[in-house]
């Protein structure tokens, strides 16, 4: 199995960059035992779920003992084949710390009330919803200097359903995407097919943080130009 991805930090500086933020984790082995959870709600083995994704059994038994982190992109095809959502593995289930008013007309969650995700290379996922919405997922990343979403080696794409959109905070984020590659800067956005193959990552010498809305639903609609060019680029 090939080494997971993390480009290599060019001076002390980047690596204390990426040291903090991985010391920044949550719980891995919770974060394991909630995929484990999900897994088992689904009704799959360890091993039909290592099959489906192509990778071993033991790497999976790993990520849920919490003796390996996955990547953004390992984590976003586990929790689509348990037909779960990213917001499902995050500490605190659906809504069980967010305030809501008393007409139950909106959900308000408060930094800090849900634990965020570290995941491999010191990635950071938090969840930005107080209440967890069908189909849509919105979410806060924050990629260390020199790092990416890709599992494996360097020429490994993402592909899952849904739309997906993202806007920098901070930093600088490059996304690749239907043979192009996009280098984003604070304020600015991109909106792809998740279907299409695609990679994001961190080639600065600095964090980059982006908040990221994944919506499934549209899926099903085929006058959506976006699903109709990802279509077109697996013809």
């Amino acid at each position: 199995m090939p080494e997971p991805e993390t480009l290599t930090p060019r001076s002390a500086a980047e690596l204390a960059a990426v040291t903090t933020l991985t010391e920044q984790s949550g719980d891995a082995a919770e974060l394991g035992a909630r995929l484990r959870a999900l897994r088992e709600e689904a009704g799959l083995s360890l091993r039909e779920l290592a099959r489906r994704l192509d990778i071993s059994a033991s790497a999976v038994s790993q990520i849920e003992r919490g003796v390996m982190r996955p990547s953004v992109n390992r984590l976003i095809a586990i929790v689509g084949e348990l037909g779960a959502s990213i917001t499902d593995v995050f500490a605190g289930g659906t809504s069980s710390y967010a305030e809501r008013s008393s007409f139950g007309s909106y959900s308000l969650l408060r930094r800090g009330e849900i634990a965020a995700v570290t995941l491999e290379s010191g990635v950071v996922y938090r969840r930005l919803s107080g209440s967890r919405t069908s189909g849509i997922d919105h979410f806060e990343s924050t990629f260390p200097p020199m790092t990416s979403a890709s599992a494996g080696d360097s020429a490994s794409f993402a592909t899952h359903a849904g739309v997906e959109s993202g806007v920098v905070i901070s930093g600088e984020l490059t996304v690749e995407v239907h043979g192009d590659t996009v280098t984003l800067r604070p304020g600015d956005s991109i909106t792809y097919s998740s279907e299409t193959p695609h990679r994001v990552s961190n080639r600065s010498s600095q964090p980059c943080v982006a908040n990221w809305v994944i919506a499934r639903a549209p899926q099903s609609d085929p006058s959506n130009p976006l699903f109709s060019e990802a279509r077109a680029s697996h013809g």
